[in-house]
């Protein structure tokens, strides 16, 4: 069975991607900090950061990055999402839409890929929904609690009773799954 490491903090993160990716890969997780890129493309943070971490530990590594992407704010918070919610938090991203009717948005994840010695790849995945008017469920982390999914009428934070993952993380990893299955790395 192939080994490859995930560099996560989050432990959120850890279980989705074991959900998604075990038994057919084992999944080794490190916690490791490390310095992220400033871009407005978490596509590039996540092959950066890959590289970077791939040849430091010399493994096969993968990490991801994610963000809420607000339309009527210019994609803010964006690739400064987890940034934006330990600073001002869901209530004070919340008041920056007071008032707002179009509140339209999409979650992105990009998940980086890299071997030592190899050029990075990434794969992401995209789901469009908009932002509750308040915060609302206690289940699953981030901005959870105020991400309504087009199509539904709940926020994750409602909708996560059962820890399923994201669906724009799941669009993701299965394309790295696809990747890694076809032997192109």
């Amino acid at each position: 069975m192939r080994t490859i490491t995930f560099v996560t903090s989050n432990e959120n993160k850890m279980r989705e991607f074991r959900l998604l990716l075990e038994p057919g890969f084992k999944i080794n997780a490190v916690k490791l900090e490390y310095p992220e890129l400033k871009s407005d493309d978490n596509s590039e943070i996540a092959r950066i950061a890959a590289k970077m971490l791939s040849e430091k530990i010399k493994k096969a590594v993968i990490v991801e990055d994610s963000g809420l992407f607000i339309d009527i704010l210019n994609g803010f918070p964006g690739t400064n999402s987890k940034w934006v919610h330990r600073k001002i938090g869901i209530n004070g991203l919340l008041k920056l839409l007071k008032g707002v009717k179009n509140r339209k948005c999409y979650y992105k994840s990009a998940i980086g890929y890299c071997e030592p010695g190899k050029e990075p790849v990434s794969f992401f995945g995209i789901e469009g929904g908009k932002v509750a008017l308040r915060e609302k469920g206690k289940y699953g982390w981030g901005h959870d609690p105020i991400f309504i999914p087009k199509g539904k009428k709940k926020t994750y934070g409602e909708l996560r009773k059962n820890g399923a993952p994201n669906l724009f993380r799941v669009r993701a990893i299965e394309k790295l799954k696809k990747h890694l299955a076809s032997g192109n790395d």
